[in-house]
């Protein structure tokens, strides 16, 4: 289980996804501001990890709040500041609504214990993920057969999640079953998710993992080297459409084109039931310097036209079947998401 994200002595500390592979460093902040800034700048990603980092974002800054000051005014100045951050990803309002709750519920007690209540919540927040995960990985993990080649997309692991992982969870579920299976990982462009995250996730626990370029998939489903498909979410509407990183619908048609199954792994807190389909999902656009350039490196023009979603949105008739901590849901999605 690696250290994405934990509270320590008043900051909270998580691991600077943005230097991995190449170096492991650790961000402190010690303010709402940073915590804000750590999600907008990519210092930590993934739905649920962002979800856990933003209610320890709203415990932290009601830590370092004077007793003198206005603590409503000030929730909701910090509440505002970390819901503006990513827009996509529904587990980021989802905590922080959570916490919200429980700052309402809890506005008549003193001072200390309300900053040591909120903090409660963020901890099992962090610990409800991880079990989530787990439980996700067990429901998963019988999708997954002995010697299958299984592709990811993006970075549904440890690092995107409060620990263990969701797409990863299910596969880190299988290989402990001793199911020999490999994973091919797409790199994931523009910001090298796959490349950089999943890759070393996985080979530090001796996962055997082959990196392919994103535009490389349908070469190898073609061939017959692909057996299934899993990738996380960051938002399900109640019909099952399912937004991902950029490049998940490439993948989810290929792998309709080909009889590949395609899995979704999500916790339920992923899930937008207020979203009817996935017409109605936000969808973040990103600075054009992380497509122009890798590593501080120029990869075109300068100052060449770029877009950047973040983010697309995969059909639900191209999703074979959605895992939760709950159970495996098929089709009709509307009625079995609800029930998984």
């Amino acid at each position: 289980m690696l250290p994405t994200i934990a509270w320590k002595e008043g900051t909270i500390v998580m691991i600077d996804q943005r230097k991995l592979p190449a170096e492991e460093v650790y961000v402190t902040c010690r303010s709402y501001q940073d915590v804000a800034e750590a999600i907008e700048k990519m210092v930590i990603r993934g739905a649920p990890a962002i979800g856990v980092a933003a209610a320890y974002g709203l415990a932290l800054g009601l830590w370092t709040l004077k007793q003198s000051e206005d603590r409503q005014a000030a929730f909701n100045r910090i509440f505002l500041r970390l819901e503006k951050t990513r827009p996509t990803a529904v587990n980021l309002f989802w905590a922080l609504k959570r916490m919200k709750r429980v700052f309402e519920e809890n506005m008549d007690i003193s001072f200390e214990r309300l900053k040591q209540r909120m903090l409660d919540e963020a901890l099992s927040i962090e610990r409800e993920d991880i079990e989530t995960n787990k439980k996700i990985g067990i429901w998963g993990e019988g999708l997954i057969h002995d010697g299958q080649i299984i592709l990811t997309h993006c970075n549904a692991g440890a690092l995107a999640t409060a620990g263990f992982g969701t797409a990863l969870g299910v596969i880190r579920a299988a290989f402990s079953k001793g199911k020999k299976i490999r994973v091919f990982a797409d790199e994931t462009r523009p910001f090298l998710q796959g490349a950089r995250l999943t890759c070393w996730e996985l080979n530090r626990d001796g996962i055997p993992v082959v990196l392919i370029t994103d535009n490389m998939a349908g070469y190898l489903m073609l061939k017959g080297e692909i057996d299934a498909v899993i990738t996380g979410a960051d938002r399900i509407a109640a019909n099952g459409d399912t937004a991902n990183k950029i490049g998940t619908y490439t993948v989810a048609v290929l792998a309709k084109e080909h009889n590949i199954p395609f899995y979704v792994a999500a916790p339920l807190s992923t899930v937008d039931f207020d979203k009817t389909d996935g017409s109605g999902i936000p969808i973040e656009e990103r600075e054009p310097e992380e497509v122009r350039k890798i590593g501080g490196s120029c990869l075109t023009v300068p100052g060449i036209d770029v877009r950047n979603p973040a983010f697309d949105v995969t059909p639900a008739r191209f999703i074979t079947a959605i895992v939760t901590e709950k159970g495996v849901a098929y089709p009709p999605y509307k009625k079995n998401l609800r029930y998984s």
